[in-house]
Order: structure tokens, then sequence, then C-alpha cells
């Protein structure tokens, strides 16, 4: 048999670095984000020859082992063995032999939570193949422990529920980990328009968000007045963009990403550059009214609000920028698992 997950990637609208903690434990934060059709991939193929196979397609880096409970953590496809070791350690069933395979639908870096998604499929498929017990809520807690505590990979907490519960969700983040997902029931003609007027732009440049979360985080755990007032006003910002989604304001939702953006850039350096702020620059200047960087910053995907039929005008300004446009659809399942008998 073949077991296999695909989860979706996320954009997030309002409240990005609330999540990360400390601000998190001491002022709790709030986040909206939506799950997109670009999926994180996990592939598990039982076998009986006593070895462990892992592989990720996309970055073309496989390894194999000798069967073990335990495989060394060492900077190489590190997700998928922190799982496999996480499972293991709690699953006290006899130890099977497999092969696991895993890519992404954008490169490393883009900014869409990728690393966590990809930390929720390949956990999902081992749940769907050990028939383990795993809620929406436990599977989502699961891959934060595994990235963020097993792996000591800094980041939030937001990417590893959407990618869990798909859908548009508004999430409340408090101390000790805890969150509340709060789906949000939205009219399908509004989820539309958003496809419509949402532009997904790749910049090209990827970036590794933990160093830029780090600097966040300390930020907010020495109380850098700067970041924690622009921190206060991105929660405010969640409930905003939350109320224009629900009761149809969708004219405001630029302005809304663009106070977003500006308060954003305030709480860690890095999170913008030259390049990208002269591109955000060129797309207002051809009818976007808003946008932000998706993810912690520094490159990746950046997101546009194009309304009233610009969204053409903006792409040939932006083609010559040396970006890609992305297209998508919003997905309102999370993730998804299932199983085939392979002859």
């Amino acid at each position: 048999m073949i077991i296999r997950s695909r989860a979706p990637l996320r954009i997030g609208l309002a409240g990005g670095g609330t999540d990360v903690s400390p601000y998190s434990d001491l002022y709790g934060g709030a986040i909206l984000n939506a799950t997109i059709s670009i999926f994180a991939h996990a592939t598990i193929l039982p076998s009986r020859d006593n070895r462990i196979r892992i592989e990720s397609l996309d970055l073309d880096e496989s390894l194999d082992y000798r069967k073990t409970r335990k495989l060394e953590i060492d900077g190489k496809l590190d997700l998928i063995k922190g799982t496999h070791n996480h499972i293991f350690k709690n699953h006290k069933g006899k130890l099977p032999s497999y092969g696991i395979s895993t890519y992404v639908d954008v490169p490393k870096g883009s900014g869409l939570g990728a690393s966590s998604t990809l930390t929720v499929a390949i956990a999902a498929a081992y749940g769907e193949w050990l028939k383990l017990p795993l809620g929406e809520y436990d599977l989502a807690r699961t891959a934060y422990q595994i990235e963020r505590h097993d792996l000591k990979i800094a980041g939030g907490k937001q990417d590893q529920y959407a990618a869990t519960f798909g859908g548009f969700n508004f999430m409340e983040f408090y101390k000790d980990d805890k969150v509340i997902v709060n789906p949000l029931r939205i009219r399908p003609e509004y989820i539309h328009e958003l496809e419509l007027n949402i532009l997904l732009y790749y910049t090209g440049t990827s970036r590794l968000s933990s160093t830029i979360i780090e600097k966040q985080a300390s930020n907010f755990t020495i109380k850098k007045e700067q970041s924690l007032d622009a921190a206060h006003k991105l929660k405010e910002q969640a409930i905003l963009m939350k109320e224009a989604l629900l009761t149809g304001r969708l004219n405001e939702i630029g302005a809304l990403l663009d106070y977003g953006w500006q308060q954003k850039k305030k709480t860690a350096a890095g999170i913008s550059n030259p390049l990208i702020d002269e591109i955000y620059e060129q797309a207002l200047k051809h009818g976007a009214t808003g946008g932000k960087i998706s993810g912690a910053g520094g490159g990746g995907f950046l997101m546009l609000y194009a309304p009233g039929n610009t969204r053409y005008k903006i792409i040939r300004a932006l083609e010559p920028m040396g970006g890609v446009f992305r297209p998508f659809n919003f997905m309102q399942q999370g993730i998804t698992t299932w199983t085939i008998n392979h002859h």
C-alpha cells in the first residue's frame, strides 16, 4: 500500500508575528489567515528490508538508514527525521521498515509557512499509516512540538494550525502554547472576489525566517517599545480584517494590509529591503491598494491587493522586476490523507 498526505500552505492576512513567543504568552496574539491551493506532500511506502529511506524530491536529497527508532538530527532533512523520532518514541508497536518522500509546491523560504505545513503533512502521513488517534488540535500541536521544541527551529504557531484546519481562520494565541481556532464563515462571493483581487508575486529571494523571528522574539523579550507597539497594532488589524471579511467590506482590505505591513516592518530589522520596497511602490503606483510580504519577511512571496480590474496593469508593471506571479485559489479543506493499494 501507499500512504499519502497533502496539506495546504497559507497566506497571512493580518496579525502576523503576534503568534510568536513571548508576545503571545504575555499579551495574547491574534492572526487571520487562509489556506490556498499550493501544497506540501508526503508519501510513505512500507517495506520489508529493515531499512528506513527518506527523500526530499524537490530538494533532490535522500538518506538511507538501518532501521532505528532514533535518526540523527544533523541539518539534513531534519523535519522528516524529527517527525520519525517523535512518532516512534511514543509509538509502542513494532518498528516498521519503510520509505518516506516529500515535496512542496514552492521553493524553501517562500513565506507561505512551507516548513510547518510540510511537518503537518509528514506527521499526518504517519498518523494515517499507524492509525494514530490524532484530532485536528492534536496534529497541529504535534507538528508544533516537533519543529519548535524537538528541533528548536524558531517560529510562530499559526502555520501548523492553518495547514491542519484549512479555510479562513481567526486564531487566538495564549501562554502555555494554548491556541484557539475560530473558523470564519465567509460568503462564497466574497471569497471569489478576494481570489480576483489578491496577487501572489514571488520575489525570488528566499530567506531564513528563523533569523528574523529570533530578532522579533528578542525585541518582545526586552519589551522594545517600537516592536511591542507595532505588535499590538497588528493584533488590532486582525480583528478589523475579520470584521471586513465577514461583513463584505472588501474595499477596506488593501488599506488594512498596508497598515499591517507598515507595522510589521517595525517589529524587527530585515523584514523589508530596497528591492521589496521598490516592487511594492510600483504596485501601488499601478492600482494596488495595499499588500505585504508573506511570512516572516525578507523575501519570498509578496501579496498584493488589486481591486477594480487593476491586476493586469500591476502584472505588467512588475514582470520586468524579476519576480513571478503565482496563481492560486483558496482551499476550504485542511490536511488530507489517503491510502491506496498499489499492484
